[in-house]
């Protein structure tokens, strides 16, 4: 397939750009920054140099898959929403097109009240300085909801999300998984495992799913 991933330089965005490569799949790094791509993935990944929202349905039509792996500063976090409306607008009419998007913990439910994650976020000390991030995720994907229109996915990683290898799969729907251990833990790793399979079997459809690691 050929999959475009915007934000490829980022945590979530490389493990996707290398995870689709060890797959075969025709894979582009979408990234405002070539000089950074090149560092990481060398010449093998074809670059596609843009700001996010300078995309146009027309660069759209070149993918398969397009995978939103954008980051955003607290400051800035109200693109997250800005982005997929940009994202699903450019996409409308294309039924050929399957839209990625990597959300944040904050919208799955937890506890024996099945209350948002993102009210105990915003109980963590400091969290005044970044819980804008996990708030307007939440707002995407409330957004994305009300889309019937174009092929999407959400897929939101646990509460703790890093950088690693892949450690396991293991799935869910909109309630925070948590492991035996009490952890509740993802890498990047096990995202881009998660979101290939997705991609290479697609068993969501306008709808949200939820990846931990298994070990």
């Amino acid at each position: 397939m050929k999959i475009g991933i915007i934000g490829a330089t980022g945590k979530a965005g490389r493990a996707v750009v290398m995870e689709a490569l060890s797959r075969d799949h025709e894979t582009t790094a979408i990234v405002r920054n070539p000089a950074r791509a090149a560092e990481l993935f060398g010449g093998g990944v074809p670059v596609l140099a843009r700001d996010a929202f300078d995309l146009t349905a027309e660069d759209l039509r070149a993918f398969d898959v397009v995978v939103n792996a954008v980051g955003m500063a607290p400051d800035q976090a109200q693109q997250h929403v800005d982005l997929a409306r940009a994202l699903v607008k450019h996409a409308g009419g294309n039924e050929s097109l399957r839209l990625v998007f990597i959300l944040g913990a904050g919208s799955l439910t937890t506890g024996e009240d099945n209350h948002l994650f993102v009210e105990d976020i915003r109980k963590l000390p400091g969290a005044e300085a970044w819980v804008s991030i996990p708030e307007n995720q939440l707002k995407e994907l409330e957004y994305l909801r009300t889309v019937d229109d174009v092929d999407w996915v959400g897929v939101s990683p646990s509460a703790t999300f890093e950088p690693g290898e892949a450690r396991g799969v293991v799935l869910g729907n909109d309630e925070l998984l948590v492991a035996d251990d009490g952890t509740s833990h993802t890498t990047s790793g096990t995202m881009a495992e998660a979101i290939l399979d997705e991609i290479e079997h697609p068993a969501h459809h306008r709808q949200r799913f939820t990846v931990r690691d298994r070990s």
